[in-house]
């Protein structure tokens, strides 16, 4: 039983034989109506390719390419556009592997799901063009961020799709986010950093902090940890203390916003430890001038 029928061989025979008369009844029909001579062609091998394929079951391709080579559809000239990431190698061989050598049997869907798995392309259309061209037009993801989840690093797109996996050099200048969900909720952050083009060249890593807000990890090791809510018109704030006062450039390790009603600032270890040592000079010295004090 194949495809729903059940041919012995001399049914078989009898089956391809009846078939065949009435293709050629049909080319002489569309001689008759003066038909391109391509056209009248094309139908009879479509027509004919099918009724073999019903009758052998499971190999309808294999018999379309079979009629389609020696008529001239086979694919011999293919135009890949769009591409700048994806290599035009890369992108024929995965046009080669879905198993088609003609345009009979190329089916544009598959052809088109297999390429946007490919690791760049984001979307992509294939044309048939007969009797012997493919036409693939592509689009590429935009490299938006380099995502480090874990000890693992990836270049993302704006909706936090990973492309590849990330590599020093090229993309050195996207920024780097942090966190599980750092990818997905970036462009909250990222965007609108736009607005703060000084203080953004400064940022070594945005830090997703809860799955709720971010840190800012500066370059010179200072962290700036923003609120929830409104983050941006507490980073507003920043930025005109560091314009006034040079705030970012001081020995400081983090500058806590968080709160709506204050700013926190917190000294480095070795800022602690030099206004301890400050601290204790001028306890030595308070000391030693009340005992110099006379009686």
């Amino acid at each position: 039983m194949r495809d729903g029928f059940d041919l012995a061989p001399g049914r078989l025979n009898l089956f391809i034989v009846r078939a065949t008369r009435r293709i050629e009844g049909v080319a002489a029909r569309l001689s008759e109506a003066s038909l391109p001579r391509f056209g009248m062609i094309a139908t009879v091998v479509i027509a004919g390719s099918v009724a073999y394929g019903i009758a052998y079951g499971g190999h309808t391709n294999e018999l379309l390419d079979d009629f389609g080579q020696p008529l001239g559809f086979g694919i011999d000239q293919v135009g890949v556009h769009g591409n700048s990431e994806t290599s035009e190698i890369d992108v024929l061989q995965t046009l080669w592997q879905t198993g088609s050598q003609t345009l009979l049997s190329l089916d544009p869907t598959k052809a088109r799901e297999a390429l946007e798995a490919m690791p760049w392309i984001d979307r992509a259309s294939v044309s048939k063009i007969f009797p012997d061209r493919v036409d693939i037009k592509v689009e590429e993801h935009h490299p938006y961020a380099v995502w480090q989840t874990g000890d693992s690093f990836f270049v993302v797109n704006r909706e936090g799709k990973k492309i590849v996996p990330y590599t020093p050099g090229r993309f050195d200048n996207l920024p780097v986010i942090v966190g599980d969900d750092a990818a997905a909720a970036a462009t909250s952050i990222v965007d609108d950093m736009e607005s703060f083009p000084e203080l953004r060249a400064r940022v070594a890593a945005y830090v997703r902090v809860g799955a709720r807000r971010w840190d800012l990890e500066l370059k010179n090791g200072v962290k700036i940890e923003l609120p929830e809510v409104k983050p941006i018109d507490a980073l507003t704030e920043v930025v005109d203390m560091d314009r006034r006062y040079t705030l970012l450039e001081r020995d400081i390790s983090v500058v806590d916003v968080r709160l709506s009603d204050r700013v926190v600032v917190r000294l480095t270890p070795g800022a602690v430890k030099r206004r301890n040592e400050r601290l204790a000079e001028r306890d030595k010295l308070l000391k030693r001038l009340r005992k110099e004090k006379p009686v």
